[in-house]
C-alpha cells in the first residue's frame, strides 16, 4: 500500500502530531469523501505500507520527529511558489523561512526524496509570465543541489475555486506564448540541475523539455524502497494523472493555509468548523465518531513483487 498524506489537506503542516500518533497506534480511520458516515479503518504497520508520500507547503512541524517514521520509506512533495500573502495568506515568508526549511529537509533525508512543486501557475496583472520566470529562477537557484526534480502545473478551474479565480481576474496566455514560457522554465531548471515535469496536464510540453509526471511515482518508490512494486494507475484520479494507486488519509475542508486557488476547501466556514474538532489523539482527522458511522476494515497489503528466483548450479 502507498499512503498519500495528503492531497486533501496539509497534514505535515497542521496535523503532524496527529499523524505521528496514528503511526504509533498502527491504524487510522478515514472518512469517505462521498459518504460522511462510511469510515474505513486502515492498517498502518510497516508490513503493509510500502511508501508514504507527503504533500505540503510547510513540513517544518514534522522535521524534528522524522525519526518516528524511520522504519517507513517516504518522500515529500513540497510546494514552494512565488505568490504573496494575497494568494497564499497563511504561509511563512518564502525567502526568509520556506527556502531554509526546504534546504533543511533535503539535508536530513536527501535531495532525491524532496520534490519541488511550483504549482499551480496562474496569471494575473501582478503574476505575469515575466514575474513567474523571475520567481522561478530565484527559487531554483536557492534549491540548486537540494532537489532533483521540479513539478509544475497550470491552475485548473473547478466549481470550488471559480469565484476566487474570477475575483483575482486570472487570464490565459496564447499557445505559442505558453510554449515559450514553458521552454524558459525548462532551461532554468536544467541550469540548476533539475528535471522538470508537469502534473496532470492535457497539453504536450515534451518539445519544451517538460515531460508528464507521476507524483505518486512507481519508479521513484522502487528506487527508494529497493524492490519492485505490483501496482497499477490510480483510476480515481483525472485521466491526465499518471499516479499509481494510493490510499489518502486526509479530509477536505481542513487546510488552514487559505490559498485562493485551492479546490480542497469548499468554504472558510467549513474549515473553521472542522478544525475546531481537531484532536491529535483521535483515530480520525478533524471530526468525532457518531453512532451513525459505519466503520469497516479496509483490506490492505504490501505491493512488493513476490517473484521466485532459481539458482542454477555453476551459474
Amino acid at each position: 500500500m502507498i499512503l498519500s498524506v495528503s492531497r486533501r489537506t496539509d497534514i505535515p503542516n497542521y496535523y503532524s502530531e496527529w499523524f505521528y500518533n496514528r503511526i504509533k497506534e498502527g491504524f487510522v480511520y478515514v472518512q469517505n469523501p462521498m459518504n460522511a458516515h462510511q469510515i474505513s479503518k486502515i492498517d498502518l504497520s510497516p508490513d503493509v505500507v510500502d511508501c508514504i508520500v507527503f504533500w505540503t507547503k510547510n513540513p517544518e512541524p514534522m522535521l524534528d520527529g522524522l525519526d518516528r517514521i524511520a522504519q517507513y520509506p517516504y518522500y515529500f512533495q513540497f510546494t514552494l511558489t512565488g505568490y504573496g500573502k494575497e494568494i497564499e495568506p497563511n504561509l511563512p515568508h518564502k525567502k526568509e523561512r520556506m527556502l531554509p526549511i526546504f534546504q533543511r529537509l533535503s539535508d536530513k533525508i536527501g535531495r532525491q526524496r524532496v520534490i519541488w512543486r511550483y504549482d499551480p501557475i496562474l496569471f494575473t496583472k501582478t503574476y505575469t509570465p515575466e514575474y513567474h520566470l523571475k520567481a522561478f529562477e530565484q527559487i531554483a537557484g536557492a534549491l540548486n543541489g537540494y532537489t532533483d526534480k521540479c513539478v509544475i502545473s497550470f491552475v485548473d478551474l473547478y466549481a470550488k475555486n471559480k469565484k476566487a479565480m474570477e475575483s483575482m481576474k486570472t487570464y490565459e496566455i496564447g499557445e505559442q506564448e505558453l510554449y515559450g514560457f514553458a521552454e524558459q522554465l525548462s532551461m532554468i531548471a536544467a541550469k540548476n540541475r533539475m528535471v522538470i515535469a508537469s502534473c496532470a496536464e492535457t497539453m504536450e510540453l515534451s518539445h519544451c523539455g517538460i515531460e508528464h509526471n507521476c507524483c505518486i511515482d512507481k519508479g521513484l518508490i522502487e528506487e527508494i524502497t529497493g524492490y519492485q512494486l505490483h501496482v497499477g494507475r490510480d483510476r480515481n484520479q483525472r485521466t491526465e494523472c499518471g499516479c499509481v494507486e494510493s490510499i489518502d488519509i486526509g479530509m477536505y475542508n481542513t487546510c488552514k493555509s487559505g490559498c485562493r486557488y485551492c479546490y480542497a476547501n469548499y468554504s472558510q466556514g467549513s474549515v473553521m468548523k472542522n478544525c475546531a474538532c481537531y484532536d491529535s489523539t483521535s483515530p480520525i482527522l478533524c471530526r468525532g465518531l457518531t453512532k451513525e458511522d459505519k466503520i469497516s476494515e479496509r483490506k490492505v497489503k504490501s505491493l512488493k513483487e513476490r517473484q521466485l528466483s532459481f539458482l542454477i548450479d555453476g551459474n
